[in-house]
């Protein structure tokens, strides 16, 4: 591979080739030749088939249109019913960025419209799509993206050259190893090191929100762990125990790429501002600020589901569904050119949601297979059509009674689940209808989800894309801003459901709504997501009826009156879901990895997988290294 960019611009025609240059794993090239631009006559698509390699032909930026003659000649011939926003232009990488309502008008029948806007402004269209919700955190990150686009190019090729100009290691070992740094034999704080003759991989890279000191965080002091050898960050989904320390890393002098797909990278920098402005409120010294958050989001590359892509010299990922919350993945590794296939589930859900589809279980190889186990303890079974019926009926007893039910959830996952369920019941007239309050970060997330409907299941993909149906738009929905709007909600008289972060009533909104309402007899809180040892979720859904809560810097009392439920239903698959999991997944595992569990799940799924299936398995604890090859 040393030399790709000189050895594919040798198969081009002579002369026709200004600049080539890449970004991360593809190959771009440029020309000052309008006609070769117009018709490249196959070249592009022989080199292809010689490097295996996508290689991309752009104009030369020289040859691009001044930007106001262009966007006035795409408005002239994009349809009105498109719905163009604006038009966003890349001059170092010559795109042009169009936001629009209806992607497919502007896309036309076999690409024919951006063909047309190509030839006639010689800039590439690329499309994004304009979410129904307005979101200002979306607006922000690509901003970040759009300003700094001439770091963005160089970061890009930079980490072209890291994949494709050779080996920078001697090879001091041959084999694979995977160290634990957390999320072994519990939940939370989870962070791996791949790490094999050539790379080093650090997957997810989060805390533990029940914890506070250095129980908390992974273990970055463990000996192998060097930041400034990390040639990559893969995460598997955005919630904070995956990945609420990559700022951190980035803090500490980090300027590689992180890897997830878009949906990820969005949600996962919402719930980080959103930790950081929480802590501070607390009075806490945030261990990162939005300056590092801001660097996250300029070296992350997005990836979809099924996408292959080399990310350094000896090791190919590409991301599939897990089915666990917007944008969630399974991450798989080709190791060593097919040496060896590894892949990780991340957080699995392997049942098909109101919002998701199951998670994949077809791979073109593995060997390896490293699991979660949140619930893979043999009595974790749940039962979710009678989850969902008695979630049903609690709110429909409370509504009737004129109580609140304040459901604490994760910013993404559970709870636009349940906004779906809710909405369609009282469309139904199933509940009666009441207000339903999402407050602050919820909102965002949920346009989040509006803004990425190809990552939803096919029936809630549709109802986005034809728009009248939606469900994050229903009437029912009121969206909760400020401290005084909260107050005013507990305040008023009437029945209604609230949804609220954290899940874990670690703080947060969820924590205020609870102190106002906590003793009112007629009101209910609705547990539905995991709730660690330790944390105050914890305590009130094992039956604790006094409680004391920081205020003002005081500790004040309050008492439990409020009917406590647990609906035993979450995002993540249940023991019957795992073991038929690993039962569906094709190629068959040699070997499974059990963490993400506390350490008697871990190690109660282990024994089962080995003993139901005849494959090798292991628990590993936090710090154990395995080689894996």
């Amino acid at each position: 591979m040393v030399d790709i960019l000189k050895e594919v611009v040798k198969m081009m025609p002579e002369g026709k080739i200004s600049d080539a240059g890449f970004e991360a794993a593809n190959i771009v090239l440029y020309t000052k030749d309008k006609e070769y631009f117009f018709d490249n006559r196959g070249t592009i698509m022989n080199a292809v088939k010689v490097i295996k390699k996508r290689v991309e032909l752009r104009p030369d930026p020289s040859l691009c249109m001044e930007q106001e003659k262009a966007e006035k000649m795409i408005r002239q011939i994009l349809p009105e019913d498109a719905g163009v926003q604006e038009c966003i232009f890349d001059s170092h990488r010559s795109q042009v960025i169009i936001h629009a309502d209806k992607p497919g008008m502007v896309i036309g029948k076999q690409g024919e419209v951006l063909r047309e806007i190509a030839h006639k402004t010689f800039w590439v269209p690329f499309i994004k799509r304009m979410p129904p919700i307005r979101s200002k955190l979306i607006e922000s990150i690509r901003a970040i993206l759009y300003e700094n686009s001439e770091y963005r190019k160089k970061f890009l090729d930079k980490t072209g050259h890291r994949i494709y100009d050779g080996w920078l290691r001697e090879k001091k070992h041959e084999w694979v190893r995977l160290s634990c740094l957390g999320a072994s034999r519990q939940v939370g704080r989870t962070c791996f090191l791949l790490q094999t003759p050539e790379s080093r991989i650090i997957i997810d890279c989060g805390i533990d929100p029940a914890e506070e000191g250095s129980e908390a965080y992974p273990y970055l002091d463990a000996p192998e762990f060097n930041i400034n050898e990390i040639d990559a960050v893969v995460v598997t989904h955005s919630h904070l125990d995956h990945s609420g320390l990559i700022p951190y890393l980035f803090k500490f002098g980090y300027r590689g790429p992180v890897y997830c797909t878009l949906p990820t990278r969005d949600v996962m920098a919402l719930l980080q501002l959103d930790m950081v402005k929480i802590q501070r409120s607390e009075g806490k010294e945030p261990l990162y600020g939005t300056e590092e958050i801001r660097q996250m989001v300029l070296h992350t590359i997005g990836l979809d589901y099924g996408e292959v892509t080399d990310i350094t010299p000896d090791i190919r990922l590409t991301l599939y569904n897990a089915g666990h919350i917007l944008g969630s993945s399974i991450v798989h590794f080709n190791i060593g050119n097919g040496l060896h296939n590894f892949a990780y589930t991340g957080d699995l859900k392997y049942g098909r949601t109101n919002v998701l589809e199951p998670g994949n279980t077809q791979f073109p190889r593995i060997e390896t297979l490293m699991i979660e186990s949140t619930y893979g303890g043999k009595d974790n079974v749940m039962a979710e059509q009678e989850a969902d019926e008695y979630m049903v009926k609690v709110i429909e007893e409370t509504f009737k009674a004129g109580g609140k039910i304040l459901m604490p959830v994760l910013g993404s996952g559970r709870a636009q689940e349940v906004m779906v369920i809710v909405e369609r019941l009282m469309r139904e007239k199933r509940i009666p209808d009441a207000p339903i309050y999402i407050d602050g970060m919820l909102w965002d997330i949920s346009a989040i989800h509006t803004a990425y409907p190809e990552f939803l299941n096919r029936n809630l993909r549709q109802q986005i894309f034809q728009g009248e149906d939606n469900p994050f738009l229903s009437p029912v929905f009121k969206k909760i801003g400020s401290r005084k709007e909260r107050e005013q909600v507990i305040l008023e008289e009437g029945a209604c459901l609230i949804l609220a972060t954290s899940g874990m009533l670690t703080g947060g909104p969820s924590v205020e709504y609870l102190k106002g309402l906590c003793e009112g007899s007629k009101h209910g809180i609705v547990f539905s997501c995991y709730q660690p040892p330790g944390s105050l979720g914890h305590r009130i859904r094992s039956g604790e009826k006094e409680i004391m809560l920081k205020e003002n810097g005081k500790s004040t009392l309050y008492k439990i009156n409020m009917a406590v439920h647990k609906v035993e239903i979450t995002n993540h698959s249940d023991r019957r879901q795992l073991m038929n999991y690993i039962k569906r997944c094709n190629p068959q595992p040699k070997k499974v990895i059990v963490v993400h569990g506390e350490s008697s799940r871990c190690l109660d799924l282990a024994s089962s997988i080995h003993k139901t299936y005849k494959i090798e398995t292991e628990a590993p604890k936090n710090l154990e290294v395995i080689r894996i090859r």
